[in-house]
């Protein structure tokens, strides 16, 4: 992977807040603001989706971020391929990053959110009990 493309694709992004790359799985992914928002693979840049931003993506002809695992079965990940004109300047792409960024900040604020708590299993003496019918 050429790693002008990455840096390229770190300056679309960077009106948005500081951005970190960090080499992951054979490509790289992006953090803005320590936010993970994009993966670059190949020389495709991906931005994170969600159901609020997916249609947007969908619209626009992006295409979604999909994997082989060995044996051939395929996966995919919550990423689109940012429309093709985005990728001319960093203004042209901040509508997609900003996009990007609340899906990011919401799937962010689901894994924070409290988990219900399960209920205390009821106590269980174990002081040795009396036996029916016998004074004590």
């Amino acid at each position: 992977m050429a790693q002008d493309f990455v840096n390229w694709c770190s300056e679309l992004l960077a009106p948005l807040g500081p951005v970190r790359i960090k080499r992951m799985f054979g490509g790289h992914g992006l953090y803005v603001d320590e936010i993970f928002i994009a993966l670059v693979a190949g020389e495709t840049l991906y931005l994170k989706v969600d159901g609020d931003t997916r249609a947007q993506f969908e619209a626009a002809g992006c295409r979604l971020f999909e994997y082989t695992f060995p044996g051939g079965m395929t996966g995919h990940l919550n990423y689109f391929s940012a429309p093709d004109d985005a990728m001319d300047s960093p203004a042209q792409m901040q509508p997609w990053a900003r996009l990007a960024m609340a899906s990011a900040l919401r799937a962010r604020a689901i894994k924070a959110s409290p988990k219900p708590r399960a209920k205390p299993a009821a106590r269980v003496s174990k002081a040795p009990r009396k036996a029916a019918g016998k004074p004590g």
